[in-house]
């Protein structure tokens, strides 16, 4: 008798371990990695562009490295920004990428990080909208958030008086 419930026990402690294994194996890095845990953040470009296309609201690309010190330093920044974290969560369709997709479109001066682009519902990327560095366009730093929060709210004046 004392044989059959060793036998259960050591099944059911297998049983546990594996689910807990499992569990370990599927969770997966949340979709923000870091630039704002309210906001919704799409997995890919592809389902970015899909999803502006059903919400009419523009797309904004982050792309970003997760061991450049500038990249950490303009995440620390845009996460401390309350009227950007609102603006990302109301008015875009977010998504950060590690790495580069087969969009040529979404480096037109080069494939720098940190760098910020958006696309509008016809799928245009904004060439127009750039930050204030001469020679990276779309790079912004921690001390541009006044400048990324005007170009995001242009973003959605363009979206509206342009559509």
């Amino acid at each position: 008798m004392l044989r059959w419930v060793l036998l259960a026990l050591f099944i059911s402690l297998c049983a546990i371990a594996e689910a807990q294994k499992k569990k370990g194996k599927t969770q997966t890095a949340p979709l923000s990695k870091g630039w704002g845990k309210n906001i919704k953040w799409v997995k890919s470009y592809e389902e970015g562009l899909s999803e502006i296309a059903k919400s009419q609201k523009p797309l904004m690309v982050i792309h970003h490295l997760d061991n450049c010190p500038h990249s950490k330093a303009l995440k620390e920044a845009f996460v401390a920004d309350k009227a950007i974290q609102i603006m990302a969560k109301e008015d875009f369709i977010m998504l950060n990428v590690v790495e580069e997709t087969g969009d040529k479109n979404l480096a037109p001066d080069g494939y720098y990080v940190p760098r910020i682009l958006f696309v509008d519902p016809a799928l245009t990327v904004r060439a127009d909208i750039v930050g204030q560095h001469s020679d990276r366009l779309y790079a912004y730093g921690p001390d541009d958030m006044e400048h990324l929060a005007a170009n995001m709210k242009k973003a959605k004046l363009l979206l509206h008086s342009e559509l």
